[in-house]
């Protein structure tokens, strides 16, 4: 019984350095694949990248997608690109997912469907994307492949402008301007635009622009100080 026991765990030991040695081969060829992505040699990364995609590594599944995606070191091939971005995505890949999302909202390389795109956003902005939460926020507003809910969009907006993203700072501005999916608050959307406005989102300088001329004394105060407590919470941290 004793000598089984050892057997076991000289067993289970084997296997675990075994996993180890793989885990770390794959961590290398994965860090081969992108020095040489970086030096333009999309072939060679191709290389060091297919064997692992092939056995299920998510994220060599994702780099392959982008290098089929724009045609780099292969021709170019939206449908390749999306399966091995939906491989990825199945397994939480959270870029993936976006760049998935992306192909079905303009039909490159799947039929297009809003409904699998708004699918696959969801699944990015549940983990906390802010481009995802954008791009959804955006389909709510215009009832693409969801039904419109601008409450629903102003929740997606606010999650996204909340990280520092200037153009859903912009569009949630517009709706508390219009008060749309929130009550309408001119001191709130001046505060959203003069943030997007401080990272250089032109839309927001122009909304802001005009949002003050019909603004009280009581408002555009109001709207300031909200404006430097914003930009003191959200602005994106310096590069």
């Amino acid at each position: 019984m004793i000598s089984d026991q050892n057997s076991m765990m000289t067993w289970r030991r084997a296997w675990v350095v075994g996993l180890c040695l793989i885990v770390l081969s794959a961590q290398a060829n994965l860090l081969l694949g992108l020095a040489a992505f970086a030096k333009g040699d999309y072939q060679a990364a191709l290389a060091e990248w297919q064997p692992l995609a092939e056995r299920g590594e998510a994220e060599a599944q994702f780099n392959l997608g982008v290098l089929y995606d724009d045609g780099l070191g292969v021709e170019r091939d939206r449908a390749v690109a999306a399966e091995w971005y939906r491989r990825a995505a199945d397994q939480k890949h959270v870029r993936a997912q976006f760049n998935l999302a992306v192909l079905y909202a303009n039909g490159l390389g799947v039929e297009q469907s809003y409904a699998q795109a708004a699918r696959w956003y969801r699944r990015a902005a549940d983990q906390g994307l802010s481009e995802a939460q954008f791009n959804l926020a955006a389909l709510y507003e215009h009832g693409r492949g969801v039904i419109q809910n601008y409450t629903e969009a102003a929740y997606w907006l606010r999650r996204a402008a909340g990280q520092g993203h200037p153009a859903a700072q912009n569009n949630l501005g517009v709706l508390y301007a219009n008060g749309q999916g929130v009550s309408r608050n001119s001191a709130i959307a001046y505060a959203w635009y003069s943030v997007a406005a401080m990272d250089g989102n032109s839309k927001a300088q122009f909304n802001r622009d005009q949002l003050v001329r019909a603004l009280n004394p009581e408002q555009l105060a109001e709207g300031r100080r909200l404006a430097d407590e914003y930009a003191k919470r959200y602005r994106p941290p310096p590069p």
